[in-house]
């Protein structure tokens, strides 16, 4: 186990921050987080897995340390994320990388896996995402990530952050405050709000077509996996029994203690996403 490092890597005329786990001379591993949050949602599990991997934790632009974009409607989209990450990978000069990428962060795996980048990705696992969302789950996210949330405290924001994200699932106390000092800014008025540019959800509406994308997943020939909440309005049961059954086929773990998206926070989930990789590179 390893401490982070943190570091600002220029891509695509943005700057990326980024934290580094472990020793660059491993197989590198991408961990990408979801819509509404950052890289540092992974220092358990990155921390647990740096003993064997060089794991990368970006902060997408627009969210946590990295810049903001100045034209959303074109760079806030999962085809321009996937540019970014090969541009990330460039700049590691890292040829190939396995890839654990949550709710977003899997629809920009299955973006890379389905198309000319495919050959950049040696595994992927999607944590609670499909090539299909459901209108009212979007309609949810929309509700919490299109404002900007107003809070005296820190402790009034972790509050929020627990409320927000319970389908979460249980995790330790250390994840939510650890969260909640990574996820916020000091606005105009000195209070805090969450750290993202709330333009971060024109992608539901000018790239919506990047959202329904079954043609490009039955392309994907890439060794995956599919972890699911079992109350996840995101990635409900009849959309996943067609994924598990089209393209990759890929083989699933569910959790019967989450909705969107399992934390894999704690020690047993660094355990099981460690025999997931092993079956996937086997």
């Amino acid at each position: 186990m390893s401490s982070p490092r943190f570091v600002f890597v220029p891509v695509m005329d943005h700057e990326l921050h980024v934290t580094l786990w472990g020793d660059p001379a491993n197989p590198a591993l991408v961990m990408w987080h979801g819509l509404a949050r950052t890289g540092r949602d992974f220092d358990e599990l990155a921390a647990a897995l740096s003993d064997r991997f060089f794991v990368l934790c970006p902060d997408t632009i627009g969210r946590g340390l990295s810049s903001w974009s100045s034209n959303p409607e074109a760079e806030y989209s999962i085809e321009y994320y996937s540019g970014i990450a090969a541009d990330l990978l460039d700049h590691f000069e890292i040829d190939r990388a396995g890839w654990i990428g949550t709710s977003m962060g899997g629809l920009i795996g299955m973006r890379m896996a389905s198309g000319p980048l495919a050959a950049r990705l040696n595994f992927l696992i999607v944590n609670d995402i499909g090539p299909e969302l459901p209108q009212e789950a979007v309609d949810r996210i929309l509700e919490y990530a299109g404002t900007e949330p107003d809070f005296a405290t820190l402790s009034e924001a972790e509050q929020w952050l627990r409320t927000v994200y319970v389908p979460f699932g249980p995790a330790p106390d250390a994840f939510w405050t650890r969260m909640a000092r990574s996820s916020v800014r000091r606005g105009d008025n000195g209070h805090f709000t969450i750290h993202y540019d709330p333009r971060i959800t024109v992608m539901f509406t000018a790239s919506a077509s990047e959202l329904t994308t079954w043609d490009r997943f039955e392309r994907i020939s890439v060794p995956m996996h599919l972890i699911r909440g079992v109350t996840s309005d995101v990635l409900p049961a009849d959309i996943a029994a067609r994924l598990l059954a089209v393209g990759p086929c890929p083989s699933e773990t569910v959790f019967d203690d989450c909705g969107h998206a399992p934390s894999l926070s704690r020690p047993e989930d660094a355990e099981l996403i460690r025999g997931i990789i092993a079956q996937l590179t086997a």
